[in-house]
């Protein structure tokens, strides 16, 4: 007997063609998963909630329709054309459609096997757009907000879209994998994405529950998750942003290894020690992190 979810997909591929769903189908639920889960973040923001928020200063009315209107344009006019444009490439390796959805055994471990793959890509390709001049002219654009929230996750330059989509498409480029997973792994990344640009430290944040991922208690963990105390992927993430230079560390999209692997989580560690047992707020430790790095340069 067919289960609710293989008669939706019957559904899905008796109405409509591969290529549609593949395609305008991915965009459809991509723009859905992106908006309604990061919208939240700035009606927060708008509404001036301050308890859980990482950093004290709110957006701009300006800034904020900003970010919305090249959202839209950058959605339609690259991640709309690219997700036409790849579908040949997907069917040549082999992406699927067709009944029977692929086990959860299988989709479990492809979905874990891409986002392995994506965070040591991501790395490396986020800390190549840190260096002087791809930063200037291309990540800058990201960087506009030194206070993310959710939706600031996908506003980026066009190249930069590109750049690292890659890394987000690789796994599934190469494996081939069924629709379903790769629409599942499409909104998995979308969801992290946004919780990591949310602007708020909520204590209930998955990313606190998964070692390496954001954090956990235990002492054992103490030298992968950076501190003794509850960490977030949010909080880890706003760090980065908080640091408008090119090696402001915590480059990593998903996990937190590769940065503690390479050294490149050292500031974060720094501020997390000097904040442990002080009423010092963390903003005006940043400013004295950055004002010994501006004299580092200048020496």
């Amino acid at each position: 007997m067919a289960t609710a979810l293989e008669r939706g997909w019957q559904y899905l591929t008796d109405n409509f063609t591969e290529f549609q769903l593949a395609s305008f189908g991915s965009f459809i639920i991509h723009e859905g998963v992106f908006f309604l889960s990061g919208l939240p973040y700035l009606f927060m923001e708008m509404w001036g909630m301050k308890k859980y928020k990482i950093q004290s200063k709110m957006n701009a009315p300006e800034a904020q329709t900003k970010c919305i209107v090249r959202l839209l344009v950058y959605h339609t006019c690259v991640n709309l054309p690219l997700m036409v444009l790849s579908y040949p490439v997907f069917t040549w390796m082999g992406m699927s459609c067709k009944l029977p959805l692929p086990s959860w055994k299988v989709v479990a471990f492809q979905i874990a096997s891409f986002l392995i793959l994506e965070d040591f890509i991501f790395y490396w390709g986020h800390r190549i757009l840190h260096t002087k001049w791809l930063y200037k002219h291309i990540h800058s654009v990201h960087h506009e907000y030194a206070t993310p929230f959710g939706l600031t996750s996908e506003y980026a330059h066009p190249a930069e879209i590109l750049f690292l989509g890659f890394a987000t498409f690789f796994g599934p480029i190469i494996t081939g994998p069924h629709l379903f997973t790769t629409w599942l792994w499409m909104i998995i990344r979308v969801l992290e994405t946004v919780e990591a640009h949310c602007g708020y430290d909520f204590p209930w944040s998955l990313s606190k529950i998964f070692p390496l991922y954001g954090g956990r208690k235990q002492k054992y963990m103490q030298r992968f998750l950076l501190s003794k105390s509850w960490v977030s992927k949010a909080d880890f993430h706003d760090y980065h942003h908080r640091l408008l230079y090119t090696k402001s560390g915590n480059y990593a999209s998903t996990f937190t290894y590769m940065d503690w692997i390479f050294g490149t989580d050292k500031g974060y560690r720094k501020l997390k020690s000097l904040k442990q047992g002080t009423e010092v707020s963390e903003e005006f430790l940043v400013r004295n992190m950055l004002d010994e790095t501006q004299e580092d340069k200048t020496s």
